[in-house]
């Protein structure tokens, strides 16, 4: 299988996830899935699959890294294809967390899920954004004290 084929396909070990955590948040089967940590598995086994038969190549770039260094890696089809995996792997990662923190903090699916977009686009905005929607969710929830109730101590 050429890198072409495996970068095309690659996104089908994750998608189904991204589907249900952004579309189905409360349905039973998405709740089960995100319970454990293994929905990341496939994607962090296709990399692993990637890289250790280039290990010296991809480990001397990235353990002394430069801009030429790191350029000439992934201009190549594999270095790509191992940094798309590798960004699909860790992108569903960070959005489990956001997933569960959302719940237990509950903070409604109506803002979790348009910040699990930004996750698969654009990954560390959308775990920004996440934050800034926590913060602010917080912040709302706070009970306001009034000044009767401090004078009153």
């Amino acid at each position: 299988m050429n890198f072409e084929t495996i970068f095309s396909l690659s996104s089908l070990l994750v998608m189904p996830f991204w589907v249900l955590l952004i579309f189905l948040p409360r349905w039973r089967v998405t709740e089960r899935l995100m319970a454990g940590p293994w929905l990341a598995v496939p994607a962090a086994l296709l990399y692993a699959v990637l890289v250790l038969p280039r290990f010296a190549e991809v480990f001397t770039a990235v353990s002394n890294p430069t801009l030429t260094g790191i350029t000439a890696l992934l201009g190549s089809s594999a270095g790509a294809t191992i940094a798309w995996v590798h960004f699909l792997a860790f992108d569903l990662f960070v959005a489990r967390w956001v997933y569960l923190d959302g719940r237990s903090r509950n903070i409604s699916s109506w803002f979790v899920s348009p910040t699990l977009f930004f996750v698969l686009m654009l990954g560390p905005v959308g775990f920004l954004l996440y934050l800034v929607v926590r913060t602010a969710v917080a912040r709302q929830s706070q009970p306001v004290v009034s000044a009767d109730a401090i004078s009153g101590l």
